[in-house]
């Protein structure tokens, strides 16, 4: 009974976490540096138990904890980080180059509200306590455009029940796309997980952004190709 419950838990643990390439250009000589002396020092350490109370990561004083899945080159990351020096962010980023950018910035700029993690989102998903999280972000993510790949996609229901896990009631979960497949994708599914509610009353409700948006190189890819994004925001009920 034992392996057969391991074997269950191996099998939900990879539906819809991490896949596609890690490694892109090589890093530069002084990023490789920072990424083997700084990032160990920002990153989450999953080997030890997660502190109740979540704001003890972190090495200033913090009134809630945000997370972000995928913060890709971490335009959105560090302007929240910037202007909420009182709210610690845990930022998910499995791709070298995306992290050693966002390293390097931690670096220069000094900031001390951030924790990292550079490996599947699931880990720190799994990792974190309950009801932990004041508000969560996915911006972005890969979309897997081929039907045949849908089921890589990171939201669906094995995963919405861990943001639900970790996510206070009454706190939000916000997603960001511009691939209409994705978008609808991400609606059903939310509408059909019990523990979510989308809060759209009119259009401007997913057609603009949230406030104080900094836009991502993403988003602005979309525009660039005439994609239009969307701004789903669901409340944790």
């Amino acid at each position: 009974m034992g392996r057969r419950f391991a074997l269950k838990k191996m099998t939900e643990r990879y539906e819809g976490s991490f896949y596609g390439r890690r490694k892109g250009k090589p890093l530069s000589p002084r990023r490789t540096h920072l990424m083997e002396t700084a990032l160990p020092r920002l990153s989450l350490d999953l080997k030890e138990p997660a502190p109740q109370n979540l704001a003890d990561l972190f090495d200033v004083p913090v009134r809630e904890v945000w997370l972000e899945v995928g913060f890709g080159g971490g335009e959105h990351l560090l302007h929240r980080a910037r202007e909420n020096p009182d709210v610690g962010l845990i930022g998910v980023e499995p791709f070298v180059g995306s992290m050693a950018k966002v390293v390097n910035t931690l670096n220069e700029e000094g900031l001390r509200n951030i924790r990292l993690y550079d490996d599947d989102a699931v880990n720190v998903l799994d990792w974190l306590p309950e009801a932990s999280i004041d508000l969560a972000y996915q911006l972005y993510p890969d979309p897997w455009p081929k039907k045949r790949h849908w089921k890589r996609r990171f939201i669906n229901p094995q995963n919405l029940d861990r943001y639900a896990r970790v996510i206070k009631p009454g706190h939000q979960f916000r997603f960001a796309s511009d691939i209409d497949t994705y978008v609808d994708w991400t609606l059903q599914h939310c509408r059909d997980h019990a523990a979510f509610e989308w809060t759209a009353e009119g259009p401007d409700d997913w057609r603009k952004p949230w406030a104080n948006w900094p836009g991502t190189r993403y988003e602005a890819k979309a525009f660039r190709e005439e994609r239009v994004p969307r701004y789903l925001t669901f409340l944790r009920t």
